[in-house]
This record gives structure tokens, C-alpha cells and sequence, in this order.
């Protein structure tokens, strides 16, 4: 099995005629995804040929459900017009929508989290500004890479893309259920522990690979989680150890506010839980490699 997305999603991308769309179209249809079609409304009603395969463009994400069945949306509309894009996918009811787009402004990645809730939460929403969903030899909806890891039966929710390319490529003979890069802004809709729910409650999952990083209170709020609903265990890892006191890094998210939010506290908040947390991605690893080997 897999977490939000399996052998059974159709996918359709939206902003799929432009430059990141049509390059990654290409990738993840090699990596065996099924992609139904594309959504541009100033080019509905034509057809794309990528490497032979032939797919129709849509003028909405509706039409295309309507049409192929899909249930996954991977979303390349640029920042300034990504809040419709996210909001017709929305309205469509699609299953999952993964918003890989970067540089969205916070307020509008607030409107379309708030819509979701206000609609049901029918679409679950992963990112903005993330490597999307990998589940190995299944399908692959985003920018993740399909050639550095095989299918097995590790977890992996991340809010960071590099990092979870180096564990999947550090893992890679151990393999993965599905990863999860769920994102570094400040808003994103899914979170560590929406993923660690799905994790706990999937059957091929044995241990779980959880990536954070310094800002936020996530992983604080993720290891209470742990503490009272996970059984399997977790390894994690938090990006910023080294990071120089005042200075903005890398991702929006990335905000410390006096002690709080800092890599410490997160690596004392999970190791409270249980969770055995590495120093470095490759320490991360080779703890996983020794959980996998005592389960």
C-alpha cells in the first residue's frame, strides 16, 4: 500500500503546457504515473504529445475529472495566479491537490487552506512549495525523483525537498512506502502529523522517517502527537543545527522566536516522545537502518 497516492491515481497537472509543467510531465510519466491530461484554459481543446504519449488539455480541473476520472492534481501555475488554481481544483472536489509552486504569498495560501476547510476539506492539499508525493513503483506526483529509491517499508513526511531526496537515496535499499514533502512555508495543508496518521494506519509501513526543520512549532506539536498515537517508530531529523543565531535560512517557515523554534528544542520535544532524532541526514539513516534491522 501507500499514503495518498497509489497505482490507482490519475493525474492530471495543471499549468501543464508551460516550461515546469511540460519537464516534469515528462519525468513522472516515465516514473510510471498515470497522467490523464492537463488543465489551461487558453489551451483547451488540443492535445499535447509528450515522448509519443498523446494527452488533452483541458479548460478546467471539473472538465477533467469529468473526462478521465482523475483524483490528483499536480499544480505548476505560477505564484500570481496559483490561488484560483488551487480554488477551481478545490470547487472540482478533486481527491489531492499538490501545489509545487513557490514564492505563493502567504495570505493567498491562507484564502485557498481556509476554502478547503470551509468546503469540507473534500481536497486534501499538499504543499505550497514542496517536492509533492512519491510512492515507488507506484506513482510519483511532483518533482521527487523516480530513480533514487525503491518500493519497501519506510515512511518518510519531510519539509524539505533536498533532504528527502539524500534519505531516499541513503535508504534506497531498504526502500519506502510513500515520502511526503509536505512543504517549508509557513501555511501548507498537510502537515507531519496528517502524514503520521497515514502512516500508523497503513499496513506496509513499518518505521517512519520524519524530516523538520528550525521555525514554527510543528515538530513540537508532531512529537506530542507521537507521544500519544503512533506505535511504530520514528527516526527524525531537524535542518538547522548549524544555522547562525539571527540569520533568515531557506525556507519561509524557517522563523525562530526566542528559544522556541530552534533545533534543539525540537530534537528534546521528540526524543521526549521516543522518536530517535540524527545530527546529520546520514546519521538520520543509519538509525533507520537499526530499526529496520530490530523490527
Amino acid at each position: 500500500m501507500a499514503i495518498f497516492l497509489n497505482e490507482n491515481s490519475k493525474v492530471i497537472v495543471q499549468g501543464m503546457t508551460g516550461s515546469e509543467g511540460m519537464k516534469h510531465t515528462r519525468r513522472m510519466l516515465k516514473a510510471g504515473t498515470e497522467i490523464v491530461g492537463g488543465v489551461n484554459p487558453r489551451k483547451a481543446g488540443t492535445k499535447v504529445d509528450v515522448d509519443g504519449v498523446s494527452l488533452p488539455v483541458f479548460a478546467t480541473v471539473a472538465e477533467a475529472i469529468a473526462e478521465t476520472g482523475a483524483n490528483t492534481s499536480v499544480v505548476f501555475v505560477p505564484p500570481a495566479f496559483c490561488k484560483s488554481a488551487v480554488i477551481e481544483a478545490i470547487d472540482a472536489e478533486i481527491e489531492v491537490a499538490i501545489v509545487i509552486t513557490e514564492g505563493i504569498p502567504v495570505h493567498d495560501s491562507v484564502t485557498f487552506w481556509n476554502y478547503a476547510e470551509a468546503k469540507g476539506n473534500k481536497t486534501r492539499i499538499v504543499g505550497p512549495n514542496c517536492p509533492g508525493i512519491a510512492s515507488p513503483g507506484k506513482s510519483n506526483a511532483g518533482i521527487t525523483p523516480a530513480d533514487i529509491t525503491g518500493a519497501g517499508p519506510i515512511g518518510l513526511v519531510s519539509k524539505s525537498g533536498t533532504l528527502t531526496y539524500q534519505l531516499m537515496y541513503e535508504l534506497r535499499d531498504l526502500g519506502f512506502s510513500t515520502s511526503v514533502g509536505i512543504g517549508g512555508d509557513p501555511v501548507i495543508g498537510t502537515t507531519h502529523i496528517d502524514c503520521l496518521k497515514a502512516f500508523e494506519e497503513d499496513p506496509e509501513t513499518k518505521a517512519i522517517v520524519m524530516i523538520g526543520e528550525i521555525g514554527g512549532d510543528a515538530e513540537e506539536r508532531a512529537a506530542e502527537y507521537i507521544k500519544s498515537h503512533v506505535t511504530k517508530p520514528v527516526v527524525g531529523y531537524i535542518a538547522g543545527f548549524t544555522a547562525p543565531e539571527g540569520k533568515t535560512m531557506g525556507h519561509a517557515g524557517a522563523i525562530i522566536s526566542g528559544s522556541a523554534g530552534t533545533a534543539e528544542s525540537k530534537k528534546e520535544a521528540l526524543e521526549a516522545a521516543g522518536v530517535k532524532v540524527g545530527k546529520t541526514p546520514s546519521e538520520t539513516a543509519r538509525l533507520m537502518r537499526e530499526v529496520i534491522e530490530n523490527l
